[in-house]
């Protein structure tokens, strides 16, 4: 057997695993920036009287908001109070 072919060709692919490690690395470092993006203009749109969808599917209306706290009412008459970071949507 050629050790020098074997040797060569580890190098090459672990050369191949590195390029694409950095490719999935920056696509990814890419991605979360615009979600914190997206959360953060959500964040600062958060406004008493809109509809709202939390991380889990239940959705609600904005009642009065309290620095980091939000009371939704999600059925007539049941008020809830949220984090304002479990708000995934807003209308």
């Amino acid at each position: 057997m050629n050790w020098e072919v074997i040797l060569w060709t580890c190098v090459t692919i672990a050369v191949l695993l590195v390029i694409v490690a950095l490719v999935v690395s920056i696509m990814s470092a890419r991605n979360m920036r615009k979600s914190r993006e997206r959360m953060a203009q959500l964040q600062s749109e958060i406004k008493v009287g809109a509809s709202i969808m939390f991380a889990g599917g239940l959705y609600g209306k904005i009642v009065k908001i309290k620095d980091d706290l939000i009371d939704v009412e999600v059925s007539k008459g049941v008020v809830i109070q949220i984090s304002r970071y479990s708000i995934q949507t807003a209308e």
